[in-house]
């Protein structure tokens, strides 16, 4: 296998002003997620972060974009189509990746709206739904939905068992293939900031699946950070890896990280994969994305089964 590049951001929350007439028709999970994008969300993100980032990794020598979740705010059908648009400018659906998460799922959208006007981005290769599969150079991509519709004022999510147990049969295929696995998820299968009110509510049972089938890397979103974690895998280790907010441009003495996106390239060698790890971080003095931190590992490569 040559050398794979795979572009890795998330939470981009793009900004999009709702018309006159939208009050009306929000849920009150809809309103108070509202109330919050315009008491201090929006402070924080912002459209010309986004801009940046989608600049930077398009001057950028890359195979395949993973966008994990967040594109929306409150899934007002406002939101949907600016978010499509966004996700065509990054690409052509066969080279971008896509998995959705909580607030694209504030609301539960009518059939063929919401998260399905990008669903040429978020199915796979046989056109099925959540989980799917895409193979692309010898690299397996495995989406997994776990933004559906929560209770109210639940940033949590949950995949399910029916999902968990067909993410299993994809993973052992694309084993036998001897492919590089990585599996793309919004709510990581580690705890993280915000408790159990924002975590994957049964990631107990993602990480006991994937003890037994594996993964190379597990990518994630959701919580606005950079997260370098490690859960069991059947051969080691496997590196569960987060991004900070793709549109995250912070003010003066403002904690949150800024605007980040991970640039993940994978090389097969005898016995091993190579996997390097390479940050973009946006620079608010400068207003430009810089070089981050750079991490390489190795991981365990059995070969195809027989």
């Amino acid at each position: 296998m040559a050398g794979f590049t795979l572009a890795h951001l998330s939470d981009p929350h793009l900004a999009t002003e709702l018309p006159a007439g939208a009050w009306p028709r929000l849920t009150l999970k809809q309103t108070l997620a509202l109330s919050s994008w315009r008491r201090r969300r929006s402070r924080l993100h912002r459209m010309t972060a986004l801009e940046l980032l989608r600049d930077d990794v398009a001057k950028t020598d890359h195979c395949h974009v993973a966008v994990t979740g967040d594109l929306v705010n409150i899934a007002d059908r406002a939101e949907f189509p600016p978010a499509s648009d966004w996700l065509a400018s990054l690409g052509s659906p066969d080279r971008v990746s896509v998995v959705s998460g909580n607030h694209d799922h504030t609301r539960r959208a009518p059939p063929g709206g919401g998260p399905a006007l990008w669903e040429a981005f978020s199915r796979g290769d046989r056109g099925e739904g959540a989980p799917w599969l895409r193979v692309r150079d010898g690299i397996a991509l495995v989406g997994l939905e776990s933004g559906r519709p929560t209770p109210l004022g639940w940033a949590g999510g949950a995949l399910g068992r029916r999902q968990i147990a067909e993410a299993a049969h994809l993973l052992r295929a694309a084993a036998r293939r001897g492919l590089f696995r990585i599996v793309l998820i919004h709510h990581p299968p580690v705890p993280g900031p915000g408790g159990e009110r924002k975590a994957l509510r049964d990631r107990a049972g993602l990480r006991a699946m994937l003890a037994r089938e594996g993964a190379e890397l597990v990518l994630h979103g959701h919580h606005h950070i950079t997260l370098h974690r490690e859960i069991p895998g059947p051969h080691g280790p496997i590196a569960v890896i987060g991004v900070p907010s793709a549109s995250a441009l912070p003010e003066r003495g403002d904690h949150h990280e800024p605007a980040t996106w991970h640039l993940h390239s994978i090389e097969a060698e005898a016995g091993f994969w190579r996997l390097t790890t390479s940050s973009r971080r946006l620079d608010p003095r400068c207003g430009a994305f810089i070089d981050g931190e750079r991490l390489g590992r190795r991981i365990a490569r059995p070969g195809p089964a027989q």
